[in-house]
C-alpha cells in the first residue's frame, strides 16, 4: 500500500486529493494546523476511514515539519497544497501569506533534503496567478469567412509577472521546487492550476459566493412566493424587496443585493475534483516536471452570472447585483487562459466537466 502526505488538507483541493487516493488504496496522512475551532468540515467523511491518519502540524515551522517527515520517512508521495490562498487578503497580511506560501513549500523541501528522503516524490502547487498581466499570442487558422483573431493564452512557457503577495509567495515556492529538482535531483513537480471551483470551495471566493447567494436568495423568496415567479420583486439601491401578500402585518420584506468587484475579469474555470487527478499524475511519471493545468477557456465573472442566474429562470440579472469598487484589487488580473496541450500529451489528462457543468454543480448544491 502506497503512503501520501497531504500538507493543506483541510482545503479545497486537500479533501478532493484525499477522496482520490483513498480510492487508489493509499494510507493518507493529513497534516492539519490545530486551531480552537473545527476546520474539517470538506473531511468529516474521511475522518474514520482506516486508512486516513489526520495529525497535528504547521507548515511555517520548520521544527514542526521536520518532525512529520521524521515520522514518516518511508512516506512515498508528499502533496503541499497548503497556502494563504485568497489573492485579495495576500494584500492585506502578506507577510503571513509569505509564511504559508513561500516559506512552507521551502520547510518541506529542506526537511526532506536534510533527511534524505530521495525516494519520496513531491508535488508544489502552483497557481496561474503567478503569471499576472503576462501571457503569449498565437494566430490562429482563420474561420470560414477569411476572419483571423489574435489568441491569448498562457503556458508552461509564459513569463510569471506576479501581481500580489500571494503569486509572488507561490512563485517563489515555484522556483524552490524546481531548484531542489535540479540542483539536488528530488523528484518534484509543480502544477500551475488555473482557477479551480467547485461546492468545496470557500464561500469567500466569487464562483462560491455568487452560488451560495443565489441559494440563500432562492430560500428567502420562497418563503413567500413560489420560486418561479419574480414578477413581484422590487428593487432599491442596495436591497432587494418583496411585498408578502401572505404575512399579516409585514409591508415588505427585503434581502441584500449581491456585492461584487470587477466584471470584466476573464478566468479559466475549472472543477477541483478532475485537478487533482492531474496532481496525482504527475507524480506518477518517471521524469518529474512542471504542468498547466487547465480547461483551455476563458469567461468573464459576468459569464458565470450569466450561466448561474438563468438556472434560477432569471435572463436578466444587473439589478440583482451591485458593483462595489471595494473588492477590486490594488493590481487586478484581468486575462487567465491556460494551454494543457502538455498535459494532455504526456499526462493524458483533460477536464472531464464543462463550464456550463461547473456552474450547474455550484448552483444546485447551494440552491
Amino acid at each position: 500500500m502506497k503512503k501520501a502526505i497531504i500538507f493543506g488538507i483541510t482545503g479545497q483541493d486537500g479533501s478532493h486529493l484525499v477522496d482520490l487516493l483513498l480510492k487508489k488504496d493509499y494510507h493518507v496522512i493529513g497534516v492539519i494546523r490545530r486551531t480552537s475551532t473545527d476546520s474539517t468540515p470538506r473531511i468529516k467523511h474521511v475522518l474514520d476511514d482506516p486508512n486516513f491518519e489526520l495529525i497535528q502540524g504547521d507548515i511555517t515551522d520548520a521544527h514542526s515539519v521536520i518532525q512529520i517527515l521524521k515520522k514518516h520517512e518511508n512516506v512515498d508521495e508528499i502533496y503541499n497544497l497548503a497556502a494563504q490562498s485568497h489573492v485579495a487578503v495576500s494584500f492585506k497580511q502578506p507577510a503571513l501569506t509569505w509564511d504559508v506560501t513561500g516559506k512552507g513549500c521551502l520547510n518541506i523541501l529542506q526537511s526532506m533534503s536534510d533527511l534524505a528522503m530521495t525516494k519520496a516524490r513531491f508535488y508544489q502547487a502552483s497557481s496561474s496567478e503567478m503569471f499576472g498581466s503576462s501571457f503569449d499570442t498565437k494566430l490562429p487558422l482563420a474561420d470560414n469567412k477569411g476572419t483571423q483573431s489574435v489568441e491569448k493564452y498562457q503556458d508552461e512557457d509564459t513569463k510569471f509577472l506576479p501581481q500580489s503577495p500571494y503569486a509572488i509567495a507561490k512563485c517563489a515556492a515555484h522556483y524552490m521546487t524546481r531548484l531542489f529538482r535540479e540542483g539536488y535531483g528530488f523528484h518534484a513537480s509543480a502544477g500551475i492550476l488555473f482557477n479551480h471551483e467547485g461546492p468545496r470551495r470557500g464561500e469567500d471566493f466569487v464562483t462560491r459566493k455568487i452560488t451560495k447567494w443565489i441559494g440563500d436568495f432562492l430560500r428567502w423568496k420562497t418563503t413567500y412566493k413560489d420560486e418561479t415567479d419574480f414578477s413581484d420583486l422590487t428593487f432599491s439601491e442596495d436591497d432587494i424587496k418583496i411585498y408578502p401578500k401572505s404575512a399579516e402585518g409585514v409591508l415588505y420584506s427585503k434581502f441584500p443585493k449581491l456585492r461584487l468587484g470587477n466584471l470584466e475579469a476573464f478566468r479559466d474555470w475549472g472543477y477541483a475534483g478532475d485537478y487533482v487527478e492531474a496532481m496525482w499524475l504527475m507524480l506518477q511519471q518517471d521524469v518529474p516536471d512542471d504542468y498547466v493545468i487547465c480547461t483551455g477557456e476563458t469567461h468573464t465573472i459576468r459569464e458565470f452570472l450569466d450561466v448561474a442566474f438563468k438556472l434560477i429562470g432569471i435572463d436578466e440579472w444587473e439589478s440583482f447585483v451591485v458593483v462595489d469598487k471595494r473588492f477590486y484589487r490594488p493590481a487586478e488580473v484581468d486575462y487567465l487562459r491556460g494551454s494543457n496541450a502538455k498535459a494532455k500529451q504526456r499526462l493524458g489528462w483533460e477536464p472531464k466537466h464543462s463550464f456550463e457543468d461547473l456552474v450547474k454543480l455550484m448552483v444546485d448544491h447551494d440552491s
